[in-house]
């Protein structure tokens, strides 16, 4: 995806800019601002890098862009948080998993500070992300629930093989008590 980051230019490419963002907004599943003042170039490479393979996105914006993209969509309560320079995260795929991430980042590095955001329709407090970060992950989820439809086939089969493994007991006992 392009850069967002036009600070002047044409009103046409301001327009393509916002209608850009504006996409990002629909099609992302969470957003969460930051403010990253402070960070030198390498530590916003990595938190770039780190957010990306969360399946997320990390862009610097004019808050004026934004304000104009955030209309019409569902992150229309971030509209508070645009004081100072922000940084935006963009959630494609888990929320979870990316929430973890940036958290993970935040207390690695705490010139970057959590704002707030908007997941499914609800402001989330920088307390509420921190503990969606807590919650278990997608995949996390999918192994619980597998280990969970598994557990009763596990239990079945050593249910049915156990007649078996009692007629083995038993006639074993026999033969040590027939061998005395």
């Amino acid at each position: 995806m392009a850069q967002l980051e036009s600070t002047r230019g044409s009103h046409a490419e301001k327009a393509e800019t916002v209608a850009a963002l504006n996409e990002r907004f629909k099609s992302a599943k969470m957003a969460i601002v930051t403010e990253y003042r402070g960070l030198d170039v390498d530590q916003m490479t990595r938190l770039r890098r780190e957010i990306r393979h969360a399946s997320g996105e990390y862009q610097v914006i004019k808050n004026t862009l934004v304000k104009r993209a955030l209309k019409g969509t569902a992150y229309a309560d971030l509209e508070r948080l645009l004081e100072g320079p922000n940084g935006w995260v963009f959630a494609y795929d888990d929320p979870v998993v990316l929430s973890k991430a940036l958290v993970k980042f935040v207390v690695e590095n705490e010139k970057l500070a959590i704002k707030g955001g908007v997941f499914e329709g609800q402001f989330m407090d920088p307390a509420k992300v921190k503990s969606l970060a807590q919650m278990p992950s997608k995949p996390e989820l999918q192994a619980r629930l597998l280990a969970m439809i598994q557990a009763p086939a596990t239990q079945l089969a050593r249910l049915i093989q156990e007649p078996g493994a009692q007629v083995v007991r038993l006639l074993e006992a026999l033969r040590k008590g027939k061998a005395e």
